[in-house]
């Protein structure tokens, strides 16, 4: 089998770039089977667009918008699978790990509509600045700066982290 430039060049592209790829997907996820399958649809379309994109150094900005479209095209697609109750689980007083931490805000991110989960993720985990978050999603940097300053007040408060006061 014979393969081109653009096979080869792509190929070194996924290779370097697909760890972290697929950290940002598990974030957008939430489940890692979703991820890796998030990722091959998002890594699908750029092969598909390899020779339209000019600029190299932002193939980053390009896949991680198609995972953050693709994700939300199949949220809006998912049908509902969990169901209110009007029974409340019981809540027992343990001690909280460090893992137990990290679950907690892992289902906290999962529950912050897709905007703001998209925000965060490219802001804290993949250390994005508002301006290249702004350009990732297609947003204002002002729209960034207040979804982020809400989701993270949001998740604060999921995770009943008492509210920093300003200093005086």
């Amino acid at each position: 089998m014979q393969t081109t430039g653009f096979d080869e060049e792509f190929r070194a592209y996924v290779q370097a770039r697909g760890p972290a790829l697929l950290r940002a997907a598990k974030q957008l996820t939430g489940h890692p089977l979703d991820a890796e399958d998030l990722l091959q649809n998002a890594l699908t379309r750029t092969f598909l667009a390899w020779d339209r994109i000019q600029d190299r150094g932002a193939l980053d900005g390009y896949v991680r918008r198609a995972m953050v479209n693709i994700n939300i095209s199949q949220w809006r697609r998912r049908k509902l699978e969990e169901y209110p109750s009007d029974e409340l689980p019981e809540v027992a007083g343990v001690v909280e790990t460090p893992c137990d931490m990290q679950e907690r805000l892992e289902q906290a991110l999962q529950r912050l509509p897709e905007r703001m989960r998209a925000a965060i993720v490219l802001r804290y985990y993949e250390d994005m600045t508002e301006p290249e978050i702004a350009r990732t999603l297609g947003i204002s940097v002002g729209t960034v700066k207040s979804t982020v300053s809400r989701a993270m007040a949001k998740l604060r408060s999921e995770l009943g982290i008492p509210r920093r006061s300003p200093p005086p």
